[in-house]
């Protein structure tokens, strides 16, 4: 990759936030949810294996630190290993056929005088139709990569 695109790239991702063990903990089980679902077709099929999941996660509560931190690391490691070549995605995000399908229209166009009626929105959209929150890691605010390979925004 050019250099100069690399550098654009990087000025372009927005920076990680630090998560607790419990949010790492929140989301590995919410992507292991999520790539179930690629892999699992039929709906009864689904809720058993993430009853499975579930319960795999559960037993593992209360553990100690250092287990807890090597836990995490196996299940990311087994996350990746089951990671599903052409995962569902929802339509309206990146890589889905909604994405970007009808974006608003910016205020500054429908009202050029600058005299905003009182029920318009006041907030940001992220590409993904989403409000941009800055506690939440996704703040579209300026410009913002959105990789078609991952199906995501950085």
């Amino acid at each position: 990759m050019n250099s100069v695109i690399a550098a654009a790239a990087a000025q372009a991702r927005q920076k990680p936030v630090k998560l607790t063990h419990n949010q790492e903990v929140a989301r590995l089980y919410r992507k292991s949810l999520k790539t179930l679902a690629s892999w699992a077709i039929d709906r009864d099929i689904f809720l058993e294996e993430a009853t499975n999941l579930r319960a795999r996660f559960d037993a593992e509560r209360g553990c100690s630190n250092a287990k807890a931190i090597r836990l995490l690391k196996e299940g990311k490691e087994e996350l990746f290993e089951y990671t599903h070549p052409d995962p569902y995605c929802v339509p309206y995000m990146p890589g889905g056929s909604l994405f970007m399908r009808n974006p608003p229209i910016p205020l500054e166009i429908c009202f050029p005088d600058g005299n905003y009626p009182d029920d318009a929105p006041r907030h940001t959209l992220n590409p993904d139709m989403t409000i941009c929150r800055p506690e939440t890691g996704k703040s579209a605010v300026g410009s913002v990569l959105v990789d078609f390979t991952k199906k995501n925004m950085e």
